[in-house]
Formats: structure tokens, C-alpha cells, sequence
């Protein structure tokens, strides 16, 4: 059969196919699997055709337990349903698991499989969250490749509907949900054409009819279940001919070979590893090496690897079947930690499935690899294949405390004699990316190798790894393209094209030191070829030198402004690439000419950005033309090879710290920000095995990516701190300095005499390298007479150090207790003299939520305690290295943890508790003598604080927010309403505003935003307060010490600004966003403080004014209010 090829992720391919079989679709989102219900959901709103003739019913739930509840319930109604989860959203769904398959029922899940969380939470991958899944009663399907994912998601819908059993169909989460491949598809009438229609009929017959009545769901005694439950064991046994025949179908329709379990390698190997999911792709590599070199090199044995398909039901009798007689030992790969186990799970159903056969007597070996999307490169599995001696290893790491880890160069030299191995990938061209979140460069990398993979005869690969930091942190884009498939499952480690989008990684990282002879450097920088050699560290002009790379520079930024796209630079970059590889390989690799190349750019820019006006598109088009023009070739100098070839020297973010920050610092955090975290052993963990972590250690990061920054403007300054206010990251302060202060200052710091204190000097200070640029605090200055205090400044007129060292030297400033009572805390100005708490986070520019936590902690952040949702809000305060909030020298500072999603309300709860037991009298003489016991009860009362977004507070985890709501119990709870599923990507949530354009709201949402408030405030004992920082910045620190000081349950909903919103203006606009939604009543503020009735007075105060501007002005500035509402 003659198959369309078509470049796309695995997501995408699950989706195709799952989009054929289903009728109804209801999911959660959760990462990484979201693309596939998301793609589902925007096919059916376009109108395409199920195998039945119709759309599927796309349905968003308010958590994966409620998905998975969905789905039993389609099911037993006698409607094929299918969801998509992953990680903790699995594991939500198996009690529902248990059920659908003991009630043999035909559901499938499509599993992006991915790490559930332990000491820490990981978005990436393995199968931690699949193998607890095997007992369910679910058949268990592997994919180990995007085309693997299209041709075999097929055979797990059509035998849950032949066989009557409910099928997980997994493959890895990122490597293969998110690698981009040119693949090819299945058509549907293909598909159609293997569908059992007799079984579908039969199907549809069983399921729960009003017209022919039956009950399902009873409940069993001792006498009957286990009778029962054991009546269903010959689906199992039916089910694996099922497996087998369709598998059998399938092959004889692509021409393919898939077996429940696949044998790749020499029909003689010795040596076997058995394992499933991307990694065998991997290995397939590294069998066709050794085996090619038997009798060349050292490789002295023969070598192959078995690829489990079907996981559940285990079938020995074809796993025994494809072992050759000549194995002398088996390896067994295990994506997972099993803890106390006496093998990870796929090894202990290996060594099962041997015991009674003719290969009893076979050592069986078992390893852990792959964890969190760990990198698996040929010379781990080379290391694999030559270990005899440990029964149980891990690869991928260097654990020098159980010795465990098998050394790669060990096994790299077993079979070639060699510390490295021969270039795997001679045939092709690997390209690495280095970019900035948020700057575009993953999506136009996407764009582009599906442009190649799409219009000529190349086989392609992406693949995109980045941290889980909101925007500012490192993307790195791996492109491949060459003749035929590409099976390399692992990241470039010997590219022949290396761009640089930000200027200031050339001083960070070490971006040349694999790059091939006589490749291509390309850098985004402001510098003109005459800076370069000041500008650039000696090791890496060593480099371009000795290497002999063509080394090209553009600055996108100035080109980006001149169009008036800003920031968004990756336009601009992607034509420079294709530029270069266009007319650099276009006959090596056939590749298209550049002139081909931008039309396809061009296109794909129209389909993209259409949507956001013509101008946006034909800014891009401009981008698209100038990216080619502006590339500049660089003679590189002869004197570059006398560099000194040393390390790339890093500016130092050092700064004198508490010890436990410093020794984090110094043995952790360098290493990862240096993109060197993969290289750190386990004893470097020790200390952190439990996954506590000091505060604070993200003021070392020192991000410095910002291409504007704000200037202080003294002589217009009113002192109003609105700009310390609203600023998301916590780095532009005042500063106030007494005499003996402002004569030790840095001798260019400027200030002013302090309004209301004229004894005391007034500044306000940047922390240059840790702005973002995003503009907020020039946006709300005030000034003076329509002049601005604060302006924002080209980085490159701008003198980061002296700013730096004036914000330094700022932090050291004592506390002034006569300012704290002239400025009261709890006032917007008083509030900005108390040091934040939450500082130098992961949040995106121009954040709506921070600028509320920030303000929390300056108010009662020494005596917080923090229980924060899994979101937003968790991903920008805690991702390892860097944590966000932070303490004062003594360490008194909010202590804070993150649970999960959908427990966030219940685990503060218990943070609440066992306060309460602490603070008791009684507890503190049994450990305490009364001096002890005295001090401690003088020391002010703790906060609890509950944190989280209207994804958390709206929809999964309203049930435990609305129990605190319902105990009475002095518990606050703040809700970052972003009206959106923000972490997730932009999902609708119940707090999305009817009309609003969201996934899974393609069309605009069609019901009303939920009334939290409201709702909450039908208890009439708790306080409730709706606030907008930009709208009104008194009555949100009002709210805030309102709900604090209220003995009882408080609940704060506040208005957050997001990327998600398509604001027109930028994210620099964020706070004026603020003050437009409730000028134009689409936001209320308000004050439900039950105390006040008790003296008799209405408790609901209404702080905002009728509405005065139309709705249509504020919906206009906002993407997502595209259709109106």
C-alpha cells in the first residue's frame, strides 16, 4: 500500500489514528500529551469525519479522574471513547482503569509516557507512570518510534473493540511524543477496511439501554468475586491471537514485520538486551555497529535486541520464541525505579518468563536507564552490551555511591579500541539550535524540519529539549536530515551547524567544542565584526579558528525592532538558516534552493499568524526577507589560533550567602546553569535526597538575556514604589540610605532627598542581569509633569555593571524602622520598603502572577507557610536549580512545598494542623525548659497560605478548596486567575469568560465563567476578595491584610495578565490589561469581610466603578477576544 508521508510528532500520529476510531473523546490536559486531545478537538471543530461519518465529541473535564469517569461512562453507553493522559493523570485514572477492564470494556488511552513525581516533579519522560498500571487488567501496547506510534495505535483500537479489553497504548513522553519525523500515514479508508463491524454491533449491543434494560457495577460478596473475577481469563488468552492477527493484518498491508515481541539483530548473538520504547531504537544503532565489526574491531561477539510491543498480556510463548538458540546472556532495560524491588518490573517478567524453559540457565542482567528523559546515547548501550560482571547497573550517570553506573568509555573501547566511537551519522547534517524560552526558536526550528521533511525526498528529525522555567530559560534544538529513516534517539553530540540566538551564551556556555571540521557557526549578536575579538572568549575564537568554521553573525534584534516584531526574533533566524543551509548543502543533501525556501516560510508564517491581523503577517514576511539579506560572513582572523584554548570564562554570580545557599550554589547550581547537570555524580544529591532545597538560590542565576532595561530618571521621581510594585521578578527596589550609607555607595549611584524623611537619601536600583526587559515598571510611572522616571534603555547603552553593583550594594542596606512607621507595611508604598521574599523567579516577562505572591511575602513572608498547586505559580517559584523565594540571614521566610495538582488545598490543610499541634503550650514544657518555652510563645503567629491557578482552584482541586472554604478554619487561599490552563498551554478552564477563544474552546467558550467568589461567599464566614493589581493598587494590599489579619477562611481571587491572552500591546502592558478588564466590567473588584457584619454594617464593599469603557475596546487588545463574546 502506497502511504501519504507527512512530517508530525508522535502526538500528532496517536491523534490520527485515535481520531478514526472514537466517538467521544474526554480528557484533562497534562503534559506531554495534551497535542494529542487538543489536535482532536481542532479536527472535529473543522468538521472532520470519524470512521462513523462523524465528528467526535470532544469533552474537557475538571480532572483526569473525571476523564477517566467519562470514558467508563461512553463505554458502558455502548460509545467508543478514548482520552489521552500521562504521569500523575494516569495514576488518577486507575480506579476507573480497574473498572473499564473488568467490565470489558473497549476503551484505549494514548499515553505520552512520563515520570511521576517523587522527591520532585519532572514534566519528562519514562515509564514510571505506565508500569503502575500492569495489574489493572489494561492490555499494555509500546511504540518505539513516531512511525511505530501511527502503525501500531491502530492495532490498539482494533483489538480493544475485537478483543473486548481496554488497551494502554504507550510511548515516550518528549523523546517520541514531541520528536518531529517525516513518517507515513495511514489512510482511513485503510483502516476502515480492518474495523469489525460484527464486534463494533456487538459492542454497541452490550452497552446500557433504557430500551433493553440490564444493571452493571453490583456489588460482591467473599462467597462470588473471586469466582467472578476469574471468569474473565480467556480474554486474555483470546486476546493475544487478537494482537497477533492484527499485527499480521497490518504487515501485510505496509509491508512491515511487527510481532508482539520484535528480534533485531544476528540470528547467532550471544548477547541480547531486552527493552521497549525509544531506546530500542538506540539500540538497533549499536547492533548493526557491532555486528558489522565482528571480526574488524575488538567486537568479538555477536549482538541483537528484543522490542516488547505487547507488555500486558505478557505472552512467554512468543517472547521465548524469539530468543536465538545462541544467547548466553540477556539484558534486561528497565525506563524505571522500582524501590525495594528485587528487579525493575520488565526484568522480573523476563526472569518469569524463562524459568521452566531451555534457557533457565541464562544469567539475566538488569539495568536502569532513560529516567526523566535522561539522554541514551550508543556508547551507554555499547557499555550495556559489554557488561558481564554487574547483574544490576544503571547507565546515563555516574553513581559513586552504589557503585551501580557502567562506565560508557569502557564499553565504547570493548568493541572498538577507541575512547569515542566513529561518526554514526556521516550521511547527514546535524544542526544545533541554542535559544532563549520565549523567543520562538523550538517553534520556527519546528516549522523548519517539517518544511524540509515535507517538500523533498529527506528523511528528518527534531527533537527540542528545554528547562521547565516559564520564559528566559535554555532551549536547544536538535535538527537532523539525511537520505532514508533516522533511528538516532538521542541528542547531537557532533553537529555540523551550531546557531547561537542569544549573545550572552558565548560567555556561559561551551556551544563549539563537538563541532565538526569545517561546519557553520552562526550567532545572533549586536556586535559588528570589528567587536568581535573583544567581545567573544578566547576559547571559542580558538575554536571557530582551529575547526576552520564558516562563521557568520546577524543581528536579529535591531532587525526585529525595525520591523516592529521586537523580541520574537525567530523569524528572522530561521531565513538566515535556511540561507546558509540552502545554499551551503542544497547538492550534498538535496536540499530546496533558499528561494523555495522562503515561500514555504512565507506560507507557513500566513497560516500561523493570519489569525493576529495581516500587518503581524506581513511583518513576517518582512522578517522572512531580511533574515537572508543581513547575514554578515566573518573573515575569521589568523590570530584566533594563538588563543589561549581555556574554559569559557563565566561572569561570577557569587555573592557572600547564607552557608546552605552557598554550598547548593558552588556544588549544584553552577554545574546545571552551565548545562553541565548531566555530569554531576550522585553524591552530589546526597544532601538533597529527600528533594528540600535552600531558599533563595536563583539571586545566583543571573539570567542576563534582557534587550532593554529601565533607567532610573531621578529628577522625575515622585517615590511612589509603583514600580517595585508591579515588578514581576522583584528586581527594581528602592533604596534608602542614611549618611554613613549613601558616603559608602557606588560613587556614581545617584539619589534624592526622601520624601517625608529629608535626612534620609532615596534611590531606585535595577538588578540589571536579573531583569527580563519586560517594561512593567516604565508602564505605570507616574513621573512628573507627563515625564517618566523610568525609561527603557537599549542594552547596549546601558551600563549593567554600575547598575548591578548599585542594586548590590542596595541589598545590604539595613532595615529603617523610622521609615516603616512612617510608610506603614501595609500600604503600597510602605509595603515596597520590606525586602521580597519571592525574587528572581522563572515567570515569563511582564508576569500577571507574581507581582500578587511577591507582595504576599513582603507582608508576611517571615511567618508563611506556602502549600502551592502544581502550575504556574510551582513551575516559576521551584525549578531545580533555582529556587524563587527566599529568606532573610536568620532564614525566617516562607516555608514552602508543592504537593500536586489536584491535593494543593488538602495538603495546606495539613500544613494548618500540625501548626496548630506546634504552637500548643503543653507540647513545647515537654522539650523545652520555661525560658525556651516563653521565647517561643512571643514569636508571631504563623500564615497559611494556599497557592494556585483557576486550573487548580476552578476545576480539579475545587473539591479540597472548597472544604477549606467550608471548615472555618483560619486558612488563606490566594488563586492566580489567569482564566486559563496557562502551564498546560492555553487550555479552557471554568474560569475561562464565555466567548473567549482557548483550547478545547476553539469556537469561543459557549457557557459562562464560573462565580468562585460568589459561591464562596454563600458561607457568609468567609472573606472573599476579587482584586486587580493594575486596576487599583490600594485596594489589593487592603485585601491582602484584610484576609490575613481575618480569623478564618479568606479566599483572594486575583485578575493575572498571561501570554495566553494574545495581549496586543506585549506583556510590558500587563498591569494597564489589568485596569482596562475592569474599566471595561469584565473584572470586579470587591470585599467580602464577614467581620463587618458582626457591627453591623453590609459586608460586601464594591471597589470597582460602573464600567467606562465598552467591552469591545478591552476585547479588541486581546487575541484570545478574537470572535467576540
Amino acid at each position: 500500500m502506497k502511504r501519504i508521508e507527512k512530517t508530525m510528532d508522535g502526538n500528532a500520529a496517536a491523534a490520527h489514528v485515535a481520531y478514526a476510531f472514537t466517538q467521544v473523546a474526554p480528557i484533562y490536559p497534562i503534559t506531554p500529551s495534551s497535542p494529542m486531545a487538543e489536535l482532536v478537538d481542532e479536527w472535529a471543530a473543522a468538521g472532520r469525519k470519524n470512521l462513523f461519518g462523524d465528528e467526535v465529541s470532544v469533552v474537557e473535564l475538571q480532572s483526569e479522574a473525571g476523564a477517566a469517569a467519562t470514558l467508563h461512562g461512553a463505554l458502558s453507553a455502548g460509545v467508543l471513547a478514548t482520552t489521552f493522559t500521562a504521569s500523575q493523570g494516569l495514576l488518577l485514572m486507575l480506579p476507573n482503569i480497574y473498572k473499564i477492564a473488568g467490565e470489558l470494556l473497549p476503551g484505549v488511552f494514548h499515553v505520552a509516557a512520563r515520570t511521576v513525581a517523587t522527591h520532585a516533579l519532572s514534566i519528562f519522560g519514562d515509564h514510571s507512570d505506565v508500569y503502575s498500571c500492569r495489574q489493572t487488567g489494561a492490555a499494555m501496547l509500546a511504540s518505539g518510534s513516531v512511525q511505530e506510534v501511527m502503525d501500531l495505535s491502530a492495532v490498539a483500537h482494533l483489538s480493544a473493540i475485537k478483543g473486548r479489553i481496554p488497551f494502554i497504548h504507550f510511548f515516550d513522553g518528549f523523546r517520541t511524543s514531541h520528536e518531529v519525523k517525516k513518517i507515513k500515514v495511514w489512510d482511513y479508508e485503510e483502516l476502515r477496511g480492518m474495523l469489525d463491524m460484527e464486534a463494533v454491533e456487538a459492542f454497541r449491543d452490550r452497552g446500557l439501554n433504557p430500551d433493553r434494560a440490564f444493571m452493571a457495577g453490583s456489588a460482591q460478596n467473599p462467597d462470588i468475586f473471586f469466582q467472578a473475577r476469574e471468569a474473565s481469563n480467556g480474554y486474555y488468552t483470546q486476546l493475544i491471537e487478537v494482537v497477533c492477527g492484527y499485527f499480521t493484518e497490518v504487515n501485510r498491508r505496509l509491508g512491515t514485520n511487527y510481532r508482539l515481541f520484535d528480534y533485531y539483530g544476528s540470528s547467532r548473538a550471544t548477547h541480547i538486551i531486552v527493552a521497549m520504547g525509544s531506546v530500542t531504537q538506540t539500540i538497533e544503532e549499536v547492533v548493526d555497529f557491532i555486528n558489522a565489526h565482528v571480526g574488524i574491531t575488538r567486537a568479538e561477539e555477536e549482538v541483537g535486541v528484543i522490542k516488547v510491543h505487547l507488555y500486558r498480556p505478557f505472552s512467554v510463548e512468543h517472547f521465548l520464541k524469539c530468543i536465538p538458540e545462541t544467547v548466553e546472556q540477556i539484558t534486561v532495560l528497565d525506563r524505571t525505579k522500582e524501590a525495594g524491588s528485587v528487579g525493575e518490573p520488565l526484568l522480573v517478567d523476563v526472569i518469569a518468563a524463562l524459568k521452566g524453559s531451555h534457557f533457565e540457565s541464562i544469567p539475566v542482567y538488569g539495568g536502569r536507564y532513560g529516567l526523566s528523559s535522561k539522554d541514551t546515547t550508543p556508547e551507554q548501550i555499547m557499555a550495556v552490551f559489554a557488561n558481564h560482571e554487574k547483574k544490576s547497573f544503571t547507565i546515563g550517570i555516574n553513581d559513586d555511591v552504589t557503585g551501580l553506573s557502567l562506565n560508557e568509555k569502557t564499553g565504547v573501547r570493548s568493541f572498538t579500541g577507541h575512547d569515542e566511537l566513529p561518526d554514526f551519522h556521516k550521511d547527514m547534517l546535524e544542526c544545533v539550535f541554542w535559544g532563549l524560552g520565549g523567543d520562538g526558536t523550538i517553534g520556527a526550528n519546528k516549522n523548519s524540519i517539517k518544511i524540509i521533511g515535507n517538500n523533498t525526498g529527506l528523511g528528518v528529525q527534531g527533537y527540542f529539549s528545554y528547562d521547565s522555567k516559564k520564559s528566559g530559560g535554555v532551549t536547544v534544538s536538535y535538527l537532523r536530515f539525511g537520505e532514508g529513516d533516522i533511528r538516532s534517539a538521542y541528542l547531537i553530540q557532533r553537529p555540523e551547524f551550531v546557531a547561537c540566538h542569544n549573545e550572552s551564551y558565548v560567555l556561559k556556555y561551551d556551544m563549539l567544542s563537538g563541532m565538526k571540521q569545517g561546519g557553520v557557526f552562526l550567532l545572533n549578536c549586536e556586535w559588528d565584526v570589528s567587536e568581535l575579538d573583544e567581545k567573544l572568549p578566547d576559547d571559542m575564537k580558538y575554536q571557530i579558528a582551529m575547526k576552520k568554521l564558516d562563521f557568520y553573525i546577524i543581528n536579529a534584534v535591531h532587525t526585529g525592532k525595525e520591523i516592529g516584531i521586537n523580541g520574537k526574533i525567530n523569524t528572522i533566524l530561521q531565513s538566515a538558516f535556511f540561507k546558509i543551509v540552502c545554499d551551503r548543502y542544497a547538492k550534498k543533501y538535496g536540499l530546496m534552493s533558499y528561494e523555495e525556501a522562503v515561500g514555504y516560510m512565507k506560507e507557513a508564517a500566513r497560516a500561523s499568524y493570519e489569525v493576529k491581523g495581516q500587518k503581524i503577517v506581513e511583518m513576517n514576511y518582512r522578517a522572512i526577507e531580511l533574515g537572508g539579506e543581513r547575514l554578515v560572513h566573518v573573515t575569521v582572523p589568523e590570530n584566533w589560533r594563538e588563543c589561549p584554548d581555556k574554559p569559557v570564562k563565566r561572569p561570577s554570580t557569587m555573592f557572600q550567602d547564607r552557608e546552605c545557599v552557598m554550598e547548593y550554589v558552588e556544588n549544584l547550581q553552577a554545574f546545571v546553569n552551565a548545562h553541565k547537570g548531566d555530569k554531576l555524580p550522585v553524591s552530589a544529591f546526597l544532601p538533597y535526597a529527600d528533594g528540600r532545597q535552600p531558599s533563595g538560590t536563583s539571586a545566583h542565576e543571573k539570567r542576563d538575556f534582557a534587550v532593554e532595561l529601565p533607567e532610573w530618571l531621578p529628577e522625575n521621581c515622585i517615590q511612589c514604589n509603583r514600580c517595585s510594585y508591579v515588578c514581576p521578578h522583584a528586581v527594581i527596589r528602592p533604596a534608602v540610605m542614611d549618611d554613613a550609607e549613601r558616603k559608602n555607595a557606588p560613587s556614581e549611584m545617584e539619589s534624592i532627598p526622601m520624601n517625608g524623611l529629608p535626612d534620609r537619601q532615596f534611590a531606585i536600583v535595577v538588578s540589571a542581569r536579573d531583569c527580563t526587559g519586560c517594561g512593567s515598571c516604565a508602564g505605570v510611572c507616574p513621573g512628573k509633569g507627563g515625564n517618566k522616571a523610568l525609561a527603557m534603555k537599549p542594552v547596549e547603552e546601558y551600563d549593567k555593571e554600575k547598575h548591578q553593583a548599585e542594586f548590590d550594594f542596595a541589598c545590604g542596606l539595613s532595615e529603617k524602622h523610622d521609615v516603616n512607621e512612617k510608610f506603614k507595611v501595609g500600604t503600597v508604598k510602605g509595603s515596597q520598603f520590606k525586602k521580597p521574599l519571592l525574587e528572581f523567579s522563572g515567570a515569563c516577562a511582564g508576569c500577571g502572577e507574581t507581582p500578587y505572591a511577591k507582595l504576599a511575602t513582603q507582608l508576611f513572608g517571615e511567618r508563611m507557610y506556602i502549600a502551592n498547586a502544581t502550575g504556574c505559580s510551582s513551575i516559576w517559584a521551584n525549578s531545580s536549580p533555582s529556587t524563587a523565594y527566599t529568606a532573610y540571614p536568620d532564614g525566617r521566610g516562607p516555608a514552602w512545598s508543592n504537593s500536586l495538582f489536584e491535593d494543593a488545598a488538602e495538603f495546606g490543610y495539613g500544613m494548618y494542623f500540625a501548626e496548630q499541634v506546634k504552637s500548643k503550650p503543653e507540647k513545647e514544657t515537654l522539650h523545652r525548659n520555661d525560658a525556651e518555652s516563653s521565647g517561643r510563645s512571643e514569636k508571631k503567629r504563623k500564615s497559611i497560605w494556599i497557592f494556585g491557578g483557576d486550573g487548580w482552584a476552578y476545576d480539579i482541586g475545587y473539591g479540597g478548596l472548597d472544604h477549606i472554604l467550608a471548615s472555618g478554619e483560619n486558612i488563606n487561599i490566594l488563586v492566580f486567575d489567569t482564566e486559563v490552563y496557562s502551564n498546560t498551554g492555553g487550555q479552557a478552564s471554568k474560569a475561562t469568560p464565555k466567548g473567549a477563544y482557548a483550547r478545547f474552546a476553539t469556537d469561543g467558550k459557549k457557557t459562562p465563567k464560573k462565580k468562585l467568589a460568589q459561591m464562596a461567599m454563600t458561607y457568609e464566614n468567609v472573606y472573599v476578595a476579587q482584586v486587580a493589581m493594575g486596576a487599583d493598587y490600594e485596594q489589593t494590599v487592603k485585601a491582602f491584610t484584610e484576609a490575613e489579619s481575618y480569623d478564618g477562611p479568606s479566599l483572594i481571587i486575583a485578575y493575572c495578565t498571561c501570554i495566553a491572552h494574545g495581549i496586543r500591546a506585549g506583556m510590558g502592558s500587563s498591569q494597564a490589561e489589568e485596569m482596562k478588564a475592569v474599566a471595561a466590567g469584565c473584572w470586579e473588584l470587591f470585599r467580602y469581610n464577614p467581620a463587618l457584619a458582626l457591627d453591623g454594617k453590609n459586608p460586601l464593599i464594591i471597589d470597582s466603578k460602573l464600567p467606562t469603557i465598552p467591552r469591545e475596546e478591552f476585547f479588541a487588545g486581546e487575541i484570545r477576544y478574537r470572535g467576540g463574546q
